[in-house]
């Protein structure tokens, strides 16, 4: 549903009509900035991983008001569990990015996140780029740049692949969520090992973290990562709440539309997807397979126990792997993954 909206110059075309839900929530955070920057709370850019190529890079950070404190230069470290969903964000602030000599200005969306491509010609590997308003400390937010030469990576799922959650089931979601840091989350068993032994075999192979978390949690489960000794990559995520035409976010529709966009992005690369048989990752990466051979080299789905799969909802049927020519493997950790990989000399 649309309605029209009119300039000087007559009518300039349709404008989507912003959702019951949104409206009520973008009035909810105008009345709660007021009242944390009345408390003397004050911008803080929140930086994540950015990703891209020779070119162009994809940078990703989130602005929210928070408390001053006299470690201003890295309080958006210490924003953690309940913390993250309760800090308010900031929308339509400016942030200027500074990356390779390029200098762009753009503006939070309504979720204070800034997801945009800056046109910069950068060499492959690891760099540091500055991101900064008006009114926030300077931070500095990591991005890595895809060699070209380089035609293999991982796309891997978060929740129980790479680390034991039980997301389906509301009380303990919610725990995990709001109370527990990443200390208290467990590694899956032997997935950080086969990710560096994916890493090692091609140097250069990007692995991206997609899932279908909020953006609250990207502090959290980078952290977590980073301890458990995952190899760095992006974590590619979805904004909490509602859109301006449903009452939430789809994770799975989060999901199809990143694959596609990172098919797009690096059309040569043969993806590695990594996930679980709890939810629907078999049938989102089995119809991208489907749909996009050429940019598929293998599907690895951890098997979950049955008390996680009692958790989980249930498990998948795996029906999806009769429908596409790449090679599927299963496995209840990551050892079992690596072994059946190293036999199809995917590993």
């Amino acid at each position: 549903m649309a309605r029209t909206r009119k300039t000087s110059a007559g009518v300039s075309g349709a404008e989507p009509i912003i959702h019951l839900a949104a409206r009520a929530e973008d009035a909810m955070h105008e009345f709660r900035e007021i009242r944390a920057r009345k408390r003397g709370h004050t911008p803080t850019i929140i930086p994540y991983t950015g990703y891209g190529a020779p070119g162009w890079v994809r940078v990703l950070c989130r602005v929210l008001l928070t408390k001053p404190g006299p470690d201003d230069g890295v309080r958006y470290k210490k924003i953690r569990g309940w913390r993250s969903f309760t800090s308010v964000p900031v929308n339509d602030i400016a942030v200027t990015i500074e990356v390779g000599g390029t200098t762009q200005r753009v503006v939070a969306d309504r979720g204070g996140v800034v997801d945009t491509r800056v046109e910069v010609d950068l060499a492959p590997g690891w760099h540091t780029i500055i991101i900064r308003t008006d009114e926030a400390e300077t931070v500095e937010a990591p991005i890595f740049i895809l060699d070209p030469a380089v035609d293999v990576g991982v796309i891997s799922d978060v929740d129980d692949t790479v680390m034991v959650t039980a997301l389906p089931r509301p009380l303990l979601a919610a725990w995990n969520t709001f109370v527990l840091d990443e200390h208290a989350r467990r590694p899956v068993p032997g997935m950080a090992v086969l990710y560096e032994k994916l890493t090692r075999a091609q140097p250069g192979t990007p692995v991206f973290y997609l899932s279908t978390g909020a953006w609250n949690v990207a502090p959290t489960l980078s952290r977590f990562l980073s301890r458990n000794l995952y190899p760095p990559g992006p974590l590619l995520l979805t904004d909490w709440g509602p859109t301006h035409d449903r009452w939430f976010r789809s994770g799975r529709a989060h999901k199809i539309q990143t694959l596609e966009r990172l098919s797009a992005e690096f059309p040569h690369v043969r993806w590695l997807l990594v996930g679980d048989d709890g939810q629907h990752d078999e049938e989102i990466y089995g119809r991208f397979a489907a749909e996009h051979p050429g940019n598929v080299t293998g599907i690895a789905i951890r098997q979950l126990s049955n008390s996680e799969a009692v958790l989980a909802g249930g498990r998948s049927k795996g029906e999806e792997t009769a429908h596409t020519s790449a090679p599927w493997v299963y496995a209840a950790d990551g050892a079992g993954l690596a072994e059946r990989l190293e036999d199809l000399g995917l590993l």
